[in-house]
Formats: structure tokens, C-alpha cells, sequence
């Protein structure tokens, strides 16, 4: 049954903020009103408290996040959010615009980690089973580009602070699952802003007037 779950995803510095407003904007412009806004991992109380775990350096003191520790915490934030906030939204008729959702774990976990596939496929799978966006923006950067942006806002957290090998590994994977995916459009944005608003404008109005002929 559709729903509409829209979700933007990106590296670090792709613009993830700036693109919610823009999808906002579109979707007021169209006529709806009954927006919910989410970000993973958090949400909760629960995913907040396992966002700053994972996220931040000094949470677990000199213990180092195992790679599949650190899955599994995602994982527990992404379903605990999913079945307490996200679902019952959607099942009320509201429009959730997530920052983030499962194809980040894909990608970082799964790309620039190097995590198994098969384990990340299985898992999502056993947790979230059919339960998908109903549309993903991927906001393609590279590394070099948005990592530069990233800085310019602060302190970077733990993921952040990966190596640029890291962060190509990851692209990769995005670049790889949005290619199979009619879910998922890729924007270039790298470009200038107002390109890159446009081009989400036109993504979204397109895809909101074919869910709704």
C-alpha cells in the first residue's frame, strides 16, 4: 500500500538540511499540510540515548564500537523509531520527511565499513521486513566536497572524523544501490545551490503527481 515516507540521504556535507526545506516547501506548495519530521539515528528517548553512543567520541570512554556492535545499535534506534513513530504517522495520513534511514547502514556500514552484504540484507530484513521509504533523495557529494562543508560547521562527530577512503567506500554504495533502485533518485549536488533546489523540486513534484494522478 503507499504511503508517503519521503527520505534524503547523503554523506556528511551533502545538504541534507537545505534539501528538507526545499521538499517541504514543494509539498506545501502541493497542498499538504500534515508533515513529521524524523532523523536517524534518534527520534526517541531510546534512539537519542543510542545516537550519542554511537555518534559521540566520548560516550563509551577508551572502549572501542565494534563494527557489528555499531550495526546493531543502528538498527535498534532505526526500529524502536519505526514502530513507536514513523508507522503509526503514516497509518494517521501524515507525510514523514526523514533525515536518514536503512540505505546509510547499507551504505556505511556496508560499504565503508565493509560489513557483510548478506548480514546487513538479513538483518534489515528480520527487522524492519517489507518496510521501505516510499521515495529517497540521494544526495550525491564527494568525500572531498563534503567533508569541506562539514568542518565549516564544527566539531565532527566519530563517523565524521573516518578517512576519505572511508567516505569513497561509502559513496560507492550509495552510487551502487540507488542504480537498483526506482526509489532512489540521485541529485548531483555538487552543484550550484539553486540547481540543486530545483532539481529537488522537480524530483519531488514529479513523484508526488504520479503517486497522485
Amino acid at each position: 500500500m503507499h504511503s508517503n515516507y519521503i527520505v534524503i540521504e547523503g554523506l556528511e556535507g551533502a545538504g541534507k538540511t537545505t534539501a528538507r526545506e526545499v521538499v517541504v516547501d514543494t509539498l506545501k506548495a502541493l497542498g499538504v499540510r500534515d508533515l513529521i519530521f524524523t532523523r536517524e539515528p534518534g527520534g526517541t528517548q531510546l534512539a537519542e540515548k543510542l545516537r550519542s553512543l554511537v555518534l559521540d567520541i566520548k560516550s563509551a570512554g577508551d572502549e572501542v564500537i565494534v563494527d557489528k556492535a555499531e550495526v546493531l545499535m543502528f538498527y535498534a534506534a532505526r526500529v524502536q523509531l519505526v514502530e513507536t513513530v514513523i508507522k503509526p504517522a503514516l497509518a494517521s495520513g501524515a507525510w514523514v520527511i526523514g533525515d536518514r534511514h536503512d540505505l546509510s547502514t547499507q551504505a556505511y556500514q556496508g560499504g565503508g565499513r565493509g560489513v557483510d552484504r548478506q548480514m546487513l540484507a538479513t538483518l534489515r530484513d528480520a527487522v524492519l521486513g517489507d518496510f521501505r521509504p516510499d521515495l529517497t533523495l540521494y544526495l550525491d557529494v564527494t568525500p572531498e566536497v563534503g567533508l569541506k562543508r562539514a568542518r565549516a560547521r564544527g566539531e565532527l562527530d566519530r563517523i565524521e572524523q573516518e578517512s576519505f577512503t572511508f567516505f569513497n567506500r561509502t559513496r560507492a554504495r550509495y552510487l551502487e544501490l540507488a542504480a537498483q533502485s526506482d526509489d532512489i533518485l540521485t541529485i548531483d549536488a555538487t552543484r550550484p545551490l539553486e540547481e540543486v533546489k530545483t532539481a529537488i523540486r522537480a524530483a519531488v513534484t514529479t513523484w508526488v503527481k504520479e503517486q497522485n494522478p
